[in-house]
């Protein structure tokens, strides 16, 4: 059986409306002050982590890209 295409594309902008909705239902809403707390005090010492995480790799398995000189 051939779903036309039409349909098929309104089938799933409805599921995809359908799980937006979802989300959007069960994340909790931040105020700006928790985003920023949130952000200073998680999101950047794991970033910085990581950045660090990630050097210490590419310097340890000799990864660097060559510059060439």
């Amino acid at each position: 059986m051939k779903i036309p295409g039409i349909i098929w594309m309104i089938i799933k902008i409805l599921i995809l409306f359908f799980v937006f909705a979802l989300i959007k239902a069960i994340v909790p809403r931040y105020r700006y002050d928790q985003l920023m707390r949130l952000g200073w005090k998680v999101f950047l010492p794991f970033s910085l982590f990581y950045v660090v995480l990630t050097a210490g790799f590419l310097i340890y398995f000799d990864l660097l890209p060559n510059q060439g000189i």
